[in-house]
């Protein structure tokens, strides 16, 4: 039991860090359960149909969800705002309509036959690609992460490709989320549509929200909290939801930057030194 609770919050520490990484760019993705089924279903091909191995189906659905969210982000990241967010909701939609109307997926059935996900599996997932986020935050990159967010016009005066930097942003979450959905579905040995639904990624950026926008470690305390917290008010049976729900909406009343609102501090990139002449 307590081996599923870790494995299941690992798994949504992944799912937060894949709208972070969006966020970073001052972009909002409400498609990112669209991804997850992506990265689920391509891996389940590939080990249900293709009997390749769980690893290295889990790159190929990263791959496949990072060349999908290239071709879906770059008309959608033409939006703005709201119509931005309602692009990738309507793009979680589509994804599951493609789903349920394909029969190698086994349609509104489901697939059946994945097996293979450990707790190691999704622990070397959170340590790697948490390094990863750890070394881009110290990091040059970061001021053009920041720069971007804060003010698009400022950036492209200052000669960074701001969709460029959008575009990648994207397609790299949307990999991050297919590699969540490929894990999830071989721990789930069964996987269908409504697994998938809107309200996945609605809950996935709840998590970034309520951690934190500003830093790494915010989408981390926001996934476990909202993992483990239902599982400590289970005794309220009928009661849980909507005491859940209450808390949720009190932290954003008390702090509305997330519980986590301080800012990494990145490195400056090293200045060419000058040869005297």
């Amino acid at each position: 039991m307590i081996e599923d609770h870790l494995l299941l919050t690992g798994l949504n520490i992944l799912l937060a860090w894949s709208v972070y990484i969006i966020l970073m760019t001052g972009t909002m993705s409400f498609g990112n359960g669209a991804f997850m089924a992506i990265g689920a279903y391509v891996a389940g091909i590939c080990t249900v149909r293709l009997g390749v191995a769980l690893e290295p189906a889990t790159l190929i659905a990263a791959l496949a969800c990072f060349v999908f969210g290239l071709a879906a982000g770059f008309p959608a990241l033409r939006t703005r705002g709201l119509y931005l967010i309602m692009v990738t909701i309507g793009l979680a939609f589509c994804v599951r309509v493609a789903i349920e109307n394909t029969s190698i997926l086994g349609g509104v059935r489901g697939m059946r036959g994945l097996e293979g996900t450990t707790i190691w599996h999704v622990a070397a997932a959170v340590l790697i690609v948490g390094g990863l986020l750890w070394q881009v935050s110290r990091s040059p990159l970061q001021r053009i992460f920041d720069a971007v967010r804060e003010d698009e016009d400022v950036a492209g005066a200052l000669g960074i490709n701001v969709v460029h930097v959008q575009l990648v942003a994207f397609a790299t979450g949307a990999a991050l989320a297919g590699i969540a959905g490929a894990l999830y579905g071989h721990y789930m040995l069964f996987i269908a549509p409504d697994h998938f639904g809107i309200l996945v990624s609605i809950f996935v950026v709840l998590y970034v929200i309520l951690g934190g926008t500003n830093n790494m470690w915010g989408p981390v305390l926001g996934a476990t909290l909202m993992t483990l917290l239902p599982e400590f008010v289970r005794g309220l049976a009928e009661w849980r939801t909507a005491f859940f729900s209450l808390v949720i909406v009190l932290l954003l009343l008390v702090r509305p930057e997330g519980l986590l609102a301080f800012r990494t501090v990145s490195t400056r990139a090293p200045r060419p030194r000058k040869t005297p002449s």
